[in-house]
């Protein structure tokens, strides 16, 4: 990225009237390199949820013939409102709550929730990073802690999982991988009543991992995007790496037929179809506001129509190639063991932290594959969680340009967020911090709010705003119309979509289980549902707010409220190095113009007020 801090010299004449600004407030800034916003992306939308969750509900949801369902949903959904958050970003160069207020007043409540949503999620994010450092730092041992029985943590119950134990001798038996991550790991309570007291093994691990994000987004994107070099690319090497590994262990085909046969029947059952659309929001990073804000920072004729479709492309890629190194894996163990695939597949924690710790611990040379893995998953959670924090970040020193960057004062506040974030994070690594961060994640962070925020933002734009004329203001940016079907997306498809599914959620719903057993109390469930109210109810608060503080009649107010501001700063920034940025159309300005502009110029005036255009 590249800021410009203003020389001190008398105020200017520059182009659609702005004054030169003072000494000490920098320049907005964009990418140093298209490289850097790519790799930005790709950490932003490519987590541990690629490689815990997909492949099981592609397993679940009938193997091959779930990708029918998800195919549709990246096409009607997926693909136009990631395209949508980008191009609004790109366009306003704004970040995701100030986007809204240039673009549709109205809808401004969006970006307040979304940034809402991504405060609490940052919060419980986070946990991942801790376990895993956790499960890192066991990993460097002569034996795998979570091999075998015999440790102070393991009760009467634990049965070495590496003997050939008949079936009735297994009964009431746990195993040493789940009575690791159950008393050794989370030391977990009895219920959520149970708080407990604090884990400082945990607390450690997550302070560790605010100290990392911190250090990545303290000098904003500038650190951000060379973050990325390594935190969005090492992965993939770690995930060739187990793919290889997986693939040649004996029963690894079995496991792969497991996760591809395909269950035609599966297509007529509704949960198919609500599992691929809430996957395709969750991968993508949808509704969240990341997308604006990294977007914010390209140059104004980057080519975002293409990014999005290839940066979409590469998401359900990855989701897919990790579907074959999982389940590979777990068809080693069904082979190992004699079991049934069913008993092992699982989705979630259970998946990173009990079913590939135990088998790894089955492979030779454990320690490796163990490293491996666990750092895999911490470079996944780490770019995902930084980016979020970027986001709010940049959202916030949109809100306040004057003050927040001068000096230090930027890196101040996110020392003050992040330190924040931390003290209500030691709540999560109690005896009972578990239940409280899966009622966050299955009420906050879940699909039904992502859901909403997507139906508000292609209302927004699709009928607020109007399809047409923001496709008119992406074809002015790239240089050509893209395909026709995106409008008609955010106007008619998406909404449905999106409305339909959710609707579909409120009817299927089921009070929240732990493990398939501890039932939640009911003060926990409306204590869940009212933490997702917060974030959505500033949606139409933030629209009688503004409907009260405007003047004139109330229908009035209201049409003001739903037209962009006069004068969007257009102003195109140099294209940075290795940008493939395409000019847009150009219009011919009579000379009368530019002889205007140079004759309001001073003597001193020079190329160096346009450095930031």
């Amino acid at each position: 990225m590249t800021t410009n801090v203003m020389k001190s010299s008398p105020a200017v004449c520059v182009p659609n009237g702005y004054t030169q600004k003072s000494k000490d407030v920098q320049e907005r800034g964009h990418w140093g390199t298209k490289a850097e916003f790519i790799l930005t992306v790709m950490g932003a939308i490519i987590g541990p949820g690629n490689i815990w969750r997909f492949p099981y509900l592609c397993y679940k949801n009938g193997g091959g013939v779930f990708f029918i369902p998800y195919i549709l949903f990246i096409f009607t959904c997926g693909i136009p409102l990631f395209f949508l958050e980008t191009a609004l970003g790109q366009y306003t160069s704004q970040g995701g709550i100030t986007c809204w207020r240039h673009i549709c007043p109205l809808f401004q409540g969006i970006g307040y929730a979304s940034h809402l949503i991504i405060a609490f999620s940052a919060t419980s994010y986070v946990m991942i990073l801790a376990w895993a450092f956790f499960y890192l730092f066991s990993s460097f041992s002569s034996d795998l802690p979570w091999a075998s029985c015999g440790n102070y943590w393991n009760s009467d119950s634990c049965f070495d999982n590496r003997l050939n134990l008949s079936v009735k001798s297994r009964l009431n038996t746990t195993l040493p991988v789940v009575e690791f991550w159950q008393q050794r790991v989370l030391k977990i309570s009895g219920g959520i009543e149970e708080v407990g007291g604090l884990r400082w093994e945990l607390a450690l691990c997550l302070i560790l991992s605010w100290i990392i994000c911190y250090f990545c987004v303290w000098k904003g994107i500038k650190s951000t995007g060379k973050a990325a070099y390594f935190t969005a690319t090492f992965p993939y090497v770690m995930l060739f790496i187990l793919l290889i590994r997986g693939v040649t262990l004996p029963g690894a085909l079995d496991g792969i037929i497991y996760y591809l046969y395909p269950h035609i029947s599966r297509l007529s059952d509704p949960q198919v179809w609500m599992d691929a659309g809430t996957q395709i929001f969750f991968s993508y990073a949808i509704g969240l506001g990341f997308l604006t804000s990294l977007g914010s920072y390209n140059t104004y004729n980057n080519n975002c129509y293409r990014d999005c479709f290839y940066f979409c492309l590469l998401n359900s890629g990855t989701s897919i190639v990790a579907g074959f190194a999982i389940f590979s894996v777990l068809g080693f163990m069904t082979y190992e063991q004699g079991v049934d695939i069913s008993e092992v597949a699982e989705s979630g924690p259970g998946l990173a932290f009990i079913v590939y710790p135990r088998a790894v611990a089955m492979m030779p040379m454990p320690q490796v594959w163990s490293v491996c893995f666990f750092l895999m998953i911490i470079l996944l959670g780490l770019d995902s969680q930084f980016v979020g924090i970027e986001c709010v970040m940049t959202s916030l020193v949109d809100h306040f340009p004057s003050y927040l960057r001068q000096g230090y004062r930027r890196e101040l506040l996110l020392l003050v967020l992040c330190s924040i974030s931390c003290m209500f994070g030691l709540l999560l690594v109690t005896e009972g911090g578990i239940y409280l961060l899966q009622l966050l994640d299955h009420h906050v962070c879940s699909g039904s709010t992502l859901l909403i925020l997507s139906f508000c933002q292609s209302i927004s734009i699709g009928w607020v705003y109007g399809a047409e004329r923001f496709d008119d203001n992406i074809t002015e940016m790239i240089g050509y119309r893209p395909f026709p079907l995106m409008k008609y997306c955010w106007r008619y498809i998406t909404p449905l979509v999106c409305f339909g599914t959710f609707i579909f959620s409120i009817i299927k719903y089921t009070p929240l289980k732990f493990s398939n057993s501890y039932v939640y109390p009911l003060w926990a469930n409306v204590l869940g549902w009212f933490f997702a109210t917060i974030s959505l109810s500033l949606i139409p608060l933030f629209v009688v707010f503004k409907l009260i503080q405007g003047q004139g009649p109330l229908h009035q107010r209201f049409l003001s409220l739903c037209k962009p501001i006069a004068a969007l700063d257009h102003s195109r920034t140099p294209s940075a190095p290795g940008s493939d940025s395409n000019p847009a159309y150009t219009e011919l300005k009579p000379l009368t113009q530019t002889a205007e502009l140079t004759s309001l110029a001073p003597a001193n005036f020079t190329e160096e007020v346009f450095t930031g255009y």
